[in-house]
């Protein structure tokens, strides 16, 4: 009753103030400036969790049983006893012993020796002296060759050396003696020799003496001096002297490298070609080559310049050179794809003993004069195909002025007394000015130390301008080598060297005569060699070489045959003393 009472009561209330309200006068809503001063973060309350396991009141549940255990021990016995670990050891190879002096000797076909001795002595922790002893001589016989064709090369060196706290320096001097023989007659004007088999022998010989010095931390980095007397047993002798240095010059804060040089040639020759006047030469070199390295990223140049001066001590001329020294490599793909360029020149100075060396067999009347490479610009593509395959791909443009070619001399139809090489048997050096364009490719693989490969290739076209050729210079040029180390004793390598044409001329000269040159060329030729050994032990080794496998019968030179197979066998021993 009391609930029923209380409801009525609630509902009467609520209806007066209903009615109430029906009354009144319905409000006005205003607007209204609403500023958000901070924006709205929701918040993830905690959910509402039961913490109380609800009660069951069901009569079927079913109350869990305690189980108790009971453990039975029974003390068993044990043997075992676990091994104590052990780090697993890695095999040594055996420490190759490295000595400072060895001796080699072969002997050959052709009545080939060939022989080197190399010493080298540590006196002391900063102190060393040694020297080097090598010969290579041939008695010849290459077939329809009417003069002897022996030749002999003798080199003897012998240095000392000091490291010290600052600096480093280094003695050396030597002596070569060189035999040859003006044996090339042309074999269509001579069917016998016309001077007797012995009488074409010439020989050089060469003393040197020079010294390095080396700073490790001072302005100037590096200097050197180098004397050389070259001579002939035909009167003709050279003096040469070349003093170098290397300095930094520090300039608002950035070191300019420099290079610094004098280099003084004086010569003569007894007498010229066909009776002529004897031949003097000899001048004198002054040059300063600054350069600054700029790198940014992935770019490296070298900006600089070479400024030379040349005084002629025979005709007391002086002139001046300014040569650009500029290269830039930019690496477009880190170690794959590098690209360089750049143009650079030089006053290169011509002398006796380098064309000598060259080709051994020029007549003791040379004029000679220095030669301006006014420019060589050359851009090109390097870098690594894989971590054990390299490239290099270049192409080169020179321009020189007074470009030395080696050039046959014209037969004299009287030779006068004394002079062998008067019979188209020996070679003179013309001077032409001379652009070369060259495209060239190498491609190196290095596997590991037990193989490496190497392939060179070169294409020339050139461009003269008083001489009718650009005489001996091939068109094309190619060399490939190869070692391999098949086992711990047994080594071998092979190499092979590729010459394209080349050409000659060949003329007459007497005091009645007057013929034309005619220009002849030289074929191509092949030349593969070989070699393997055998290590018997740390000290000794055998090996055995040959060379012209193909025996080839090319002339390196216009009337100068090679000789064809050659064999040589010989042994190598290293030593300590």
């Amino acid at each position: 009753m009391k609930i029923k009472f209380l409801i009525f009561i609630i509902t009467i209330s609520s209806s007066v103030s209903f009615l109430n309200a029906q009354e009144q006068k319905k409000d006005t809503i205003d607007d209204q400036v609403v500023n958000v001063i901070k924006p709205y973060t929701p918040t993830i309350s905690d959910a509402f969790k039961i913490k109380d396991v609800p009660k069951l009141n069901d009569s079927n549940t079913v109350k869990k049983k305690k189980v108790k255990y009971n453990i039975f021990s029974i003390p068993v016995a044990s043997t075992f006893t676990p091994a104590k670990g052990k780090a697993a050891t890695v095999d040594k190879a055996k420490p190759v012993k490295l000595y400072d002096n060895y001796a080699s000797l072969g002997v050959g076909t052709y009545t080939t020796i060939l022989g080197e001795v190399y010493l080298n002595h540590e006196i002391s922790s900063t102190q060393n002296v040694g020297g080097y002893f090598s010969h290579h001589s041939s008695q010849g016989g290459i077939d329809e060759v009417l003069l002897d064709d022996n030749f002999s090369i003798t080199n003897i060196n012998a240095h000392y050396s000091e490291k010290l706290r600052d600096f480093s320096w280094k003695v050396n001097g030597g002596f070569d003696l060189m035999t040859y023989n003006w044996y090339g007659l042309p074999a269509e004007t001579f069917t016998s020799a016309p001077i007797a088999e012995d009488a074409a022998k010439h020989t050089f010989n060469s003393f040197n003496l020079g010294g390095k010095l080396r700073f490790d931390d001072a302005i100037i980095n590096e200097g050197s001096i180098r004397f050389r007397r070259f001579a002939d047993d035909f009167d003709s002798g050279e003096n040469r002297f070349v003093a170098k240095a290397n300095f930094n010059v520090p300039i608002q804060g950035e070191d300019i490298n420099t290079d610094f040089y004098i280099d003084y040639i004086g010569g003569s020759f007894e007498q010229g070609f066909f009776g002529g006047d004897g031949i003097n030469y000899g001048n004198v070199t002054f040059g300063l080559s600054p350069s600054y390295q700029l790198k940014q990223d992935d770019l490296t140049v070298n900006l600089g310049a070479s400024f030379v001066f040349l005084n002629d001590t025979e005709f007391s001329d002086n002139k001046f050179f300014i040569y650009p020294n500029i290269e830039a490599t930019y690496r477009l793909v880190n170690e794959v794809l590098i690209a360089y360029g750049g143009i650079t020149g030089q006053l290169e100075q011509n002398s006796y003993y380098d064309f000598a060396t060259q080709n051994p067999f020029v007549s003791p009347t040379l004029l000679i004069t220095p030669t301006d490479q006014r420019y060589n610009g050359f851009i090109g593509l390097k870098g690594k195909l894989s971590h054990n395959v390299s490239y290099n791909v270049r192409g080169n443009y020179f321009a020189e002025e007074n470009k030395a070619l080696f050039k046959a001399n014209d037969r004299v139809e009287m030779p006068t007394d004394n002079t062998p090489y008067e019979f188209g048997n020996s070679f003179n050096v013309v001077y032409d000015d001379v652009t070369t364009f060259s495209v060239a490719g190498e491609l190196n693989i290095d596997v590991n130390r037990n193989f490496t490969l190497g392939i060179k290739g070169e294409y020339f076209n050139y461009n003269v301008d008083s001489q009718a050729e650009a005489w001996n210079l091939p068109t094309v040029t190619g060399s490939i080598f190869m070692d391999v180390q098949l086992s711990e004793q047994w080594f071998a390598g092979a190499s092979a060297l590729y010459v394209g044409e080349r050409k000659d001329q060949l003329g007459v000269t007497g005091t009645l005569i007057d013929t034309t040159p005619t220009t002849v060329t030289l074929d191509s030729f092949f030349d593969a060699n070989a070699h393997v050994g055998y290590k018997i032990n740390d000290q000794l080794s055998v090996f055995a070489k040959v060379n012209n496998i193909l025996s080839q019968d090319y002339q390196r030179f216009l009337n100068f045959p090679v000789q064809g197979f050659q064999a040589l066998a010989g042994a190598t021993y290293q030593f300590d003393f």
